[in-house]
């Protein structure tokens, strides 16, 4: 199986928070048609626009910083409170598609976030660009919430794979490289013209993505039903297994956000002296973090998920380790080596819930993605608060504890993998 084909086979654990298992139409958009070309497109686009907007303010918390004179704690919320905000919200958004549709829905939270995203450039201190920023991720929470329910109700089944793997690479290759491009635009003028610019480059990616994606067709709505949510809750958080792996996915998350969120404070200070640039182009590791997350598929295949979860945060802890390291090329090669490890874990993990979930398979994704970014949100700040201890020391210490959890709740489920085997 390719590694688009893989990684959409994941997609209702990854990515659809509905409280119902989406069920594709016998006849939809059939591939090769205009119609499956705009999905495409309006996929990839959307998926760029809003991981772009989430994660473009990462390499920029070291200027926050050095502008308002706070703590990288304090900087760091301005990451956090996004993150947070997405959190809380997407269960509600996939509710609320439930009742109100899908496509509207996705593309209002894309044009609204990109507005967002243009107020926070010009925001007057750092508390009013924190609750700018969460606001957006409430709002953004709207299209990772219900891109899988909307594909899977307006594509022929045969097509769903290709589609969904457009949105995953989208939302990868936009992470990416909006935080390079906001970086290097800061280095070059100053943060809030970087922000505007990414912040209207989405604003036009999203007009297109309206104007591409087709218009739904076999969206039938559904009442709320908060009964069928609770039966939901109990069920999947009294279950062996999935409290389980909602940790490891809030840890997991959490020590990868706070990896690249102060690793720029370190790079940025003596002996390295790098600028904002360089800070974020150090995210063209997620590439390494790609190939982990698509031979998760095979290796799982051969070992069993347990042992590659295992395997994958042992990596990941051994490249945080090397960022102590101050030969340059050392400490690089942890990076990849860590984001190699992460991307293999939570692609392990992820895809673990999708197979131990018999029921209500959409409520225990949003549970999954809730934690990842309660995890991202709460320890991406936390960890902050212990880099005037020792540095970039004391973070890698709390890291390497936290990583150490995760290998302990995986040790911890190897009794339960071997009864699915």
């Amino acid at each position: 199986m390719s590694a688009p084909a893989l990684a959409a086979s994941r997609l209702p654990v990854m990515h659809h928070a509905g409280f119902t298992d989406p069920a594709g139409p016998q006849a939809g958009i059939r591939v090769g048609t205009p119609e499956y070309r705009q999905m495409r497109r309006a996929l990839f686009l959307g998926g760029f626009a809003t991981f772009s907007l989430l994660y473009c303010v990462q390499p920029l918390l070291p200027l926050y910083s050095h502008e308002w004179q706070v703590a990288p704690a304090q900087a760091s919320t301005v990451l956090s409170a996004a993150t947070g905000g997405l959190a809380l919200t997407l269960i509600l958004a996939s509710a609320v598609s439930d009742r109100l549709g899908r496509r509207g829905l996705m593309a209002g939270a894309v044009l609204l976030a990109s507005l967002l995203g243009l107020a926070c450039s010009m925001a007057a201190g750092l508390a009013q660009l924190v609750w700018l920023r969460a606001l957006e991720g409430i709002v953004l929470a709207g299209l990772p919430a219900v891109a899988m329910a909307y594909v899977s109700e307006e594509m022929e089944p045969r097509g769903l794979a290709t589609a969904m793997g457009l949105y995953i690479a989208g939302s990868a290759f936009g992470g990416m490289s909006g935080r390079i491009a906001t970086a290097w635009l800061a280095e070059l003028w100053d943060w809030r013209s970087a922000m505007a610019a990414q912040a209207l480059l989405s604003l036009m990616i999203g007009l297109v993505f309206w104007k591409s994606l087709p218009a739904s067709r076999a969206f039938r709505p559904r009442p709320l039903r908060l009964d069928a949510l609770r039966a939901g809750l109990r069920l999947h958080l009294s279950d062996a297994g999935l409290p389980w792996l909602y940790a490891l996915a809030f840890l997991l998350m959490g020590c990868f956000v706070s990896l690249y969120n102060y690793l720029g404070y370190r790079l940025a200070g003596a002996p390295f002296g790098f600028g904002a640039g360089w800070i974020g182009t150090l995210s063209v590791f997620y590439v390494s973090g790609m190939l982990g997350s698509g031979w998760t598929g095979r290796l799982t295949a051969r070992y069993g998920v347990q042992r590659v979860i295992m395997v994958m945060t042992l990596l990941m802890l051994a490249g945080l380790l090397a960022t102590l390291s101050e030969a340059l090329p050392l400490l690089l090669a942890g990076v990849a080596l860590a984001t190699f490890g992460y991307f293999g874990a939570h692609a392990g993990a992820s895809a673990w819930v999708g197979r131990r979930a018999r029921e209500a398979r959409g409520l225990a994704s949003a549970l999954y993605l809730s934690a990842y970014y309660a995890g991202s949100s709460l320890l991406g700040s936390v960890s902050g608060l212990v880099w005037h201890l020792d540095g970039w020391s004391a973070v890698v210490a709390l890291l390497a504890t936290l990583l150490a959890g995760c290998l302990l709740i995986a040790w911890r489920l190897r009794r339960l993998a071997a009864s699915e085997a």
